[in-house]
């Protein structure tokens, strides 16, 4: 594992420097989430915090977004996703990442080898801005105990499709929800909600 400070860092994402002390404080106040993973895309606490406009002025240039987290005690990468836009994740407890690159993905059979993903621990307090050839899913617990872990994308991102795709060929094949593309693995069971099984390797532990 590496930190999110080592160079090879910068091949998926940057350090933002902000004052996440508010986020912090309102993300340690809610309740214990005892399940693997909860994600909420939205979440009003957060986006009544001053830091809600200036990741929409500072970051999304102007666009609509929304701010919500993601917590749990999750320890597998169990699938892997990108979307067409930077995702800001910001850490309230000590978590890790498990990234990879969309330029690795092989397109003619929408497979990703998991062999590829590095891992990085993410102090407390820390925010990043994951690029869009970024992928990634949720993160992972440190030391045994439940992660917290603020998540900022433009609005609708991760929300239920609006239409039926219009084709299930290629990369259409992946596209899950709203600006998400994902690709599961065996053991994540995904393919009972329709996403795509293509994971190769095993599923990587944190």
């Amino acid at each position: 594992m590496k930190n999110i400070s080592d160079n090879s860092f910068k091949e998926y994402g940057r350090i933002l420097q902000i004052d996440s002390s508010a986020f912090i404080k309102t993300m340690t106040a809610k309740a214990a989430v005892k399940q693997d993973v909860v994600y909420e895309a939205s979440d009003k606490e957060l986006e009544n915090l001053p830091l809600f406009g200036q990741m929409q002025h500072e970051i999304f240039g102007g666009l609509d977004i929304e701010f919500g987290f993601c917590s749990g005690c999750n320890t597998k990468l169990n699938a892997v996703e990108y979307h067409r836009t930077s995702e800001i994740d910001i850490a309230a407890t000590d978590l890790i990442l498990m990234l990879g690159h969309q330029q690795d993905i092989d397109y003619s059979t929408n497979t990703y080898e998991t062999d590829n993903i590095e891992l990085f621990f993410v102090p407390q307090g820390t925010a990043v801005e994951l690029y869009a050839t970024t992928l990634h899913y949720a993160p992972c617990r440190q030391n045994d105990e439940e992660f917290r872990c603020g998540v900022i994308l433009p609005k609708g991102t991760n929300m239920p499709l609006p239409a039926k795709r219009s084709s299930a060929d290629g990369e259409n094949r992946l596209l899950f929800a709203v600006n998400k593309w994902l690709i599961g693995h065996t053991e994540s069971n995904i393919d009972k909600d329709g996403g795509f099984i293509g994971l190769i390797g095993q599923n990587t532990h944190c």
